[in-house]
Order: C-alpha cells, then structure tokens, then sequence
C-alpha cells in the first residue's frame, strides 16, 4: 500500500525551507545595506554631515569691518568711528519668516513701509545671505531683541561700528558713506569678497577715492547655539583688521573759521601752501550734514536738500564752473609778457569801450579809465586796455599759458565730482560747437568771460604757481609726510645764483618744473597784485592790511551771469538792484604775506555782484587766520622733515 502523506509532507517542507532562504536571504540584503549605509555614512559622509551637525550647533556671523579714520593736518579726526546697534536676519535659519516679521514689528515698532522694502530685498538675495533690520538700534531695543532672543529664530544682534563725523565743514572733502548698492558690489570685486551684510562705502569725496584702502578686513563672531537656537557660549571672536588711517593736509581751523566766515553763502573758498600743494582749506557752502547719510538719509531732509537753489551738495571748489573774469588778467598779461606780444609800458587811453566790426566792448568803468599802462590796468582791472592785449595775443596763446597754470584740467585723481572746466581756444570751438572761432571772442576771454569757465581751486593753483614765482604745483589734500624742498630751492637760488645747487636739493628737484621763460615776467605780475590790494587806486584797495605781516597781494573779478542792456548802462544800474539770480559772480585771488609768499587763496561768492566789495573782504579774514596760524603749521612741517 502506498501512503501520499509522507510525500505532502516533504513537498510542503521544501517550499518552507525555500520561503525561509529567501527571507532570510531578504533579511541578510537589507542588513547589508543597512550596514553599508552606516559605513557610508561613518566613513564616507563623515565630512558632510559633521559639517551639518555643526552648522545646527554653531552660528558664524560676518562682522563689518571697521573702516580708517581720517585725520586733519594737526591729527584732529574728521572722520571716525562710533559703536552701533545692529539687528541682521538670515533667511534661511528663520522657518517662518512672516511670523517673524510681525514678531520683530512688536519689539521694534518697524513701519509697514520698512517690512515691505525688507521683504522685497530678501526676494532679490539667496536665503543664506544676510539682510540689515536696522543699523542703529537704540541700547532700550538692542536689549528687548536679546531678551527675546530665543523666539526670534534667524536674528541676529550685532555690536558693530559706523561712521561719524565731527564737523560738517569738511563735508564737500571728506564726503560720506552709505550702504552698498547693488552697483557698488558690480563694480567693486572687493566689496563682493567680504560678503557682509549692510557694509558701508565711500560714496563722496576721499571717503569714495580712498574707499579700498580705508574700508578694512572683515571680521566674524562664532558661537555655540542650543536646540532653541539660543546662545550657550561664545566660541570665537575675530573682529576683523581696520582699514587704513590717513592724514589730510587741511587745518581743521582754518576749514572751521572760513565756514563759518562764508555762512550761508553759495561760495567757495580755497587756501594752498603756495610751495607743496597742500591745501590748508577748501570750503564749500552751503554745507550739508554727512552724518545724514550714514543710516539712510530722511526724506524730508533729502528734499531740501536737493531743493536748494544754493545746492548744498555740490562740492562748488572743485565741482562749480564760473567764468574767471578779470582774474584771468594776471595770466593775460604774463602771456603777453611771455611772448613778447606786448609792451607793459605802453599805455592805452580807456573811455569806457572800444568797438570791433560794429560791436561794442564795454569796460565796467562806464567813463573809461584814462591812461593806463599795464601795470596801473592790472591794478584798477581796465576791461579795454585788456581787450587789445588779447586781441594782438590770440587766443591759442592765451589758452597754453592758462593751461600751463592749472586751468582747464582736474587737479586731483580720483575725486568722481571734479570737473576740468574749459580753456577756450581755437581747436576746441571747432571741436565741441563745430564753428569757427570770432575775433570778439578773443576779446571775451581777454576780461575772462565767452566760454571760460574754471574751478575755485583751480584759480587758487594758478595764483599759487604766480606766487611762488611761476614753478608748477600739484595741489594735495592727502598728506604723504614729504617735506618739499620747492621754498629752500628758490631761497638758494635767489642767494647764490651763480652757485651749483646742493646735492639734496638737486636730488628733491630733479623734477622741478618753471612755467616761465623770463622770470621777471612774473614778478611784473606779483607786483602789479600788488598795486591792485595797497595802492590808491586799486580794485581791493579797501580791503588792505596796513600791518606788513597780513599785507597781501591780489587781483578782484566778476563773472557775468546775465548781459547788461544798454539802458542799463545808462542808468549806472548796480548789481544790487539786480534780481539775486542775475547778479555777477564775485571773485579773489591772492597770495600772502607779499613780502614772503606762503600761501594762496580764492574765494568765489555765487551772485556776489562786485569781487572787491563780496570776496575780497571775506579773503582778507581768512588770510589773517592762516598766518596766524603759519607758525604752528610750519612747526608740524619741520617735525615730520626730521622723521623722513
């Protein structure tokens, strides 16, 4: 007999025994993988994911960097650093960012205005980048975020630093920083390589020239955060490296005083060591607070600004463009003299006007001067002897000596809100207008008027360069602790002109450049400055020092806004009468003391009307201060000659 049992029963234990391998076999593959992964994850990714744990446990926050002060000649700071509250948010690290939004506008009173261009501005960055909240926290706010700290998850308080600056009459030099645009990171790759939030630049002035160097190294913070992200411990702290410290050659002082002289003025005024180029003052006005700019400037105080017909940021000694008027004289009559195209002892007789192809060329005496030569024509600034001057000069001769002087060209690199002017001549008419040039131009920019236009500081050069007896200058605000050697030069030159020049000074001035042919052209000039401020007569007579240590040497002009008609001419209208806006331009250029030049200035009052009744009397003022104050500077000077 046959039993089937058994056989079910083997057949049965076959499929277990098969079902059992192949769990088993599925146990042993997903442990395996398993185990690998821990291997892989142990071994391979080790790296990866510590990093993870880490950036959960640790926060790493950039630091601004603390930008270089800026010092006047004296070391007194007119631009420096202050300690800000700050309150950064990183995108990334907040799960619910409209939560915390409405979070922080409890705490901090933030305006919808301010929500709204914080959110658009974290639509146009990546996540993991920081945004500011608010750069000036008050100390009351600073802490209510710390106390809340653990709520606020993405938030971070920071104690940073931020621009101040002590004393707005050194706005238009030391200018103002501001955050960085979007433009700022195109053009600049290093402000693209610190990457920190709300960094401040140079925007103006030689806080924009100087801004790579001065910006500094940007530091960080590292701490250890619990699981609610709030701080266990300080892990790390590096603030980073100042920028760059720098040493101007301004007077603090003297840049106060000549402020506060001009007041309310649209003016300029401008001071320079007539034999190294530092500039002792260079004022504009009206001025502006920079500090305004440094958190974001108010509206309100924007508008005025921008409103203000005196344009109050418009930096007027390098920027403004006025037509020189009769202080263009002085470089006239030097051309002249250089050229051999005129006489200075012969004399023109002046009725007022002279006429040229029908038109006619007024002089501002109405009844003319009489006789006069060149020297008594600088001194009462004679309109018509000056007109046949030109007209046997040219005017090409007359733009390469005017170029040759600093007219016509920017004085200073890197300063984006200087312009060059313009020194008309015959090339450049056909060039920029496309005409060619008239005969009665000529005569225009024989007084200084037509197509003339120039900067305060660049008269302030041109009369520096006549002072110091016609050698060229480069005019400089930032110290570089040289002591020239242009003065011990000349005086050597003058005592022993027959004499080899010693080697130190051989070697300070093998670059030195004469702007003359025959130096007694030039003291024809100077003296004839001088006739024109102490003798009866000259155009700045009444604005003389009787006192031989102030006594200077100067030469009055007007720059024509609006053409007087001839009605007006015959009823001897003054400019006093005239609507502000068509008034002259006053001018003044001068050198002191006349004996032993040291110093040169220009002053420029905006629709001043005369230069010997607005300018001339506001440069005398500023010219006392600086001699008065000569001694203490020549100290400083001889003290950094002996650590050179």
């Amino acid at each position: 007999m046959i039993s089937f049992g058994s056989g079910n029963t083997v057949i049965k234990s076959k499929l277990i025994s098969k079902r059992m391998f192949l769990l088993t076999s599925a146990k042993a593959i997903v442990f395996l993988g398993i185990f690998g992964r821990l291997v892989s994850l142990q071994i391979n990714e080790a790296t990866k994911y510590k990093t993870l744990s880490d950036k959960n446990r640790f926060r790493e926050w950039k630091l601004a960097p603390q930008r270089g002060v800026i010092r006047d000649f004296f070391n007194q700071e007119i631009a420096s650093n202050k300690k800000v509250y700050q309150l950064h948010i990183t995108p990334e690290n907040s799960p619910n960012i409209e939560r915390l939004f409405i979070r922080l506008k409890s705490l901090l009173n933030l305006s919808d205005k301010r929500i709204f261009y914080l959110k658009r501005k974290l639509a146009k960055q990546k996540p993991w980048e920081p945004i500011v909240v608010s750069d000036n926290l008050t100390w009351s706010e600073f802490s209510r975020i710390n106390l809340f700290l653990h709520e606020l998850q993405g938030v971070e308080p920071i104690v940073s630093v931020a621009r101040i600056y002590p004393d707005k009459s050194t706005a238009h030099i030391v200018g103002y920083v501001s955050e960085a645009s979007s433009k700022d990171l195109q053009r600049k790759s290093y402000l693209r390589d610190m990457s920190v939030a709300g960094i401040s630049v140079g925007k103006t002035g030689l806080e924009q020239k100087l801004d790579k160097d001065i910006i500094g190294k940007v530091g960080f913070q590292r701490y250890e955060v619990n699981a609610y992200g709030k701080r266990v411990r300080q892990i790390q702290v590096d603030s980073g490296q100042a920028g760059e410290n720098y040493k101007t050659t301004i007077d603090l002082e003297v840049q106060k005083y000549a402020a506060e002289i001009l007041g309310e003025k649209a003016a300029s005024a401008c001071v320079m060591d007539i034999y190294n180029g530092d500039v002792i003052a260079m004022v504009s006005s009206p001025s502006y607070d920079p500090n305004a700019f440094v958190h974001g400037i108010d509206k309100k105080y924007w508008q005025e600004l921008i409103n203000n017909e005196k344009k109050p940021l418009n930096n007027k000694s390098i920027s403004g463009l006025y037509p020189p008027g009769s202080t263009i004289k002085t470089i006239v009559a030097l051309s002249a003299l250089e050229n051999d195209t005129w006489n200075p002892k012969k004399y023109i007789n002046c009725t007022g006007k002279t006429e040229l192809y029908g038109e006619k060329f007024h002089c501002w005496k109405k009844k003319g001067h009489g006789a006069v030569n060149m020297r008594s024509a600088l001194q009462r600034s004679c309109d018509v002897y000056f007109y046949e001057v030109a007209r046997l000069l040219g005017v090409d001769r007359l733009s390469e000596t005017a170029k040759k002087f600093g007219l016509g060209s920017k004085l200073f690199q890197g300063f984006i809100e200087e312009r060059s002017g313009v020194v008309p001549n015959t090339k450049w008419k056909r060039k920029f207008i496309g005409k060619n040039w008239y005969l009665g131009e000529t005569l225009h920019s024989g007084i200084g008027q037509g197509y003339f236009q120039s900067t305060p500081m660049q008269l302030c050069l041109m009369t520096a360069q006549i002072a110091n007896g016609g050698f060229k200058l480069k005019p400089r605000i930032v110290s570089n602790n040289n002591k020239n050697k242009l003065k011990d030069y000349i005086e050597y030159k003058n005592s022993n002109p027959n004499d080899p020049l010693p080697l130190d000074l051989l070697v300070a001035n093998f670059d030195l450049k004469p702007l003359f042919r025959n130096q007694e052209n030039i003291n024809f000039v100077k003296d004839a400055m001088y006739a024109a401020t102490n003798e009866v007569g000259g155009t700045s007579y009444s604005s003389r020092f009787r006192n031989k240590e102030f006594m200077f040497a100067g030469k009055t002009g007007s720059s024509q806004v609006k053409k007087f008609t001839e009605l007006q001419r015959e009823l001897e209208v003054k400019q006093e009468q005239l609507d502000y806006k068509d008034r002259d331009h006053a001018l003044f250029v001068a050198f002191a003391p006349y004996k032993d030049p040291k110093y040169a200035i220009s002053v420029v009052v905006e629709h001043g009307g005369s230069g010997s009744k607005a300018a001339a009397p506001i440069a005398k003022k500023i010219i006392k201060k600086v001699l008065e104050r000569h001694s203490i500077r020549e100290k400083m000077q001889n003290k950094i000659g002996e650590n050179v």
